[in-house]
């Protein structure tokens, strides 16, 4: 008899038992289950399993009891009643978008959205007969003037990528509830450990799993999560049919990760928020935007909505984008790269990389100068971080 996880067990322990399936053989370790469908005694079983009159797997596209398992764990931490695991963090937004929409529905987005989310709702809802409006997301009379009878969701990332702005979620969702509309919300920067958008509110949680579960560099994956009833209604459908799923040994690594993430995460976030105060002061930073500190934009917002800060700072260099690209060629330890949330200290140019497809008047209004740097902070010592960073900002 599987034994369950005590109500109200902490996020540690969640995340080394919750939703663990055991085989016969009774193994310590989650199972890893390769294999692309399931065999049946017989026709009747397989008739019952198919018509969800027996419950049981089908097929890998759409259930495999590894990734059941990581579902499991993962809506255990969000405190969801659901969850479906995706190939990446960008087939689950997908997901959790077009799961809802069809042609005439009208989407709010804030404007501060990673380039690959801005692509989706700009360029590729439209084409589908889905138009969408980009607001201000810490403007709420933005969001409020923004609504249109046909809106249907919401969709923000707060903290947002690349500037870290955080926006007020219960506020949004109020005003998304009061218009009949839904609001997802893609909590990366944030981690399930420091904001729970589903309990402020949200009704739908995305994710990136590649970054901070995983968190080393190895798998790419995705998560919806929310109430059973919306993933019922407009997730669990569309995945099974369409195929983005996650691969059961991408599931298993992410189970394993999961163990550790409450360390790395406590870990990381120590360290920026100590890097966050030592560059601060230097000649060669126009600004230092991070949650952890108090001159943040919406430090009000996040002493209200968020338990901790996050691993990511954004760095203004002076002087634009050729003192930028002078201060990340002179980094020793931290490595540039577009992937965040890893165990290793990583630096983006976002101007140039994960969102240059966009004209220079959107990334202005977004707030990406030339010469802003994203700060991925991994798990080295934070002492030796500083010092890479300080050397490599004095040598501009």
């Amino acid at each position: 008899m599987q034994k369950t996880v005590p109500p109200g067990s902490r996020p540690e322990t969640l995340l080394v038992h919750a939703g663990t399936l055991r085989s016969e053989f009774n193994e310590t370790s989650e199972a890893l289950f390769l294999t692309q469908g399931h065999v049946y005694e017989t026709a009747e079983e397989c008739e019952r399993r198919f018509s969800g009159e027996e419950p049981g797997f089908l097929y890998a596209r759409f259930s495999n009891p590894t990734v059941a398992m990581f579902e499991a764990r993962m809506a255990a931490l969000e405190g969801a009643g659901a969850a479906r695991a995706t190939a990446s963090g960008m087939a689950a937004v997908t997901a959790a978008l077009l799961g809802q929409l069809k042609a005439g529905d009208h989407v709010v987005a804030s404007r501060a959205l990673f380039g690959s989310c801005l692509y989706v709702i700009e360029d590729l809802l439209p084409r589908f007969g889905v138009p969408s409006t980009l607001v201000d997301g810490t403007d709420l009379d933005q969001w409020r003037a923004a609504v249109r009878p046909e809106t249907r969701t919401f969709f923000l990332e707060s903290p947002a990528n690349p500037t870290l702005e955080v926006i007020d979620i219960a506020a949004v969702a109020d005003i998304a509830h009061a218009a009949g509309a839904t609001l997802v919300v893609d909590n990366v920067f944030a981690t399930p450990l420091w904001q729970k958008p589903l309990a402020l509110g949200a009704d739908c949680v995305v994710y990136s799993t590649t970054k901070h579960v995983d968190g080393q560099g190895r798998c790419l994956g995705g998560i919806v999560l929310a109430s059973a009833d919306f993933i019922a209604a407009h997730i669990h459908t569309f995945l099974r049919q369409t195929g983005p799923a996650m691969s059961p040994f991408n599931a298993w690594v992410m189970l394993k990760a999961l163990e550790t993430l409450p360390i790395r995460i406590e870990r990381q976030t120590q360290s920026a928020t100590a890097i966050a105060e030592a560059l601060a002061g230097h000649r060669n930073v126009a600004r230092v935007v991070y949650p952890g500190r108090a001159d943040h934009p919406q430090a009000e917002v996040i002493r209200r909505q968020m338990t901790g800060p996050s691993t990511l700072l954004a760095l203004e260099v002076a002087g634009g984008k050729a003192e930028a690209f002078r201060f990340m060629n002179a980094l020793r330890i931290a490595r540039i790269s577009n992937n965040l949330g890893d165990a290793k200290s990583l630096v983006t140019h976002p101007a140039t990389s994960t969102h240059q497809r966009l004209k220079p008047e959107e990334r202005a209004r977004m707030g990406i100068s030339e010469g802003l740097v994203r700060l991925s902070i991994g798990l080295e010592h934070a002492d030796d971080l500083t010092a890479d960073f300080l050397t490599a900002l004095d040598a501009i």
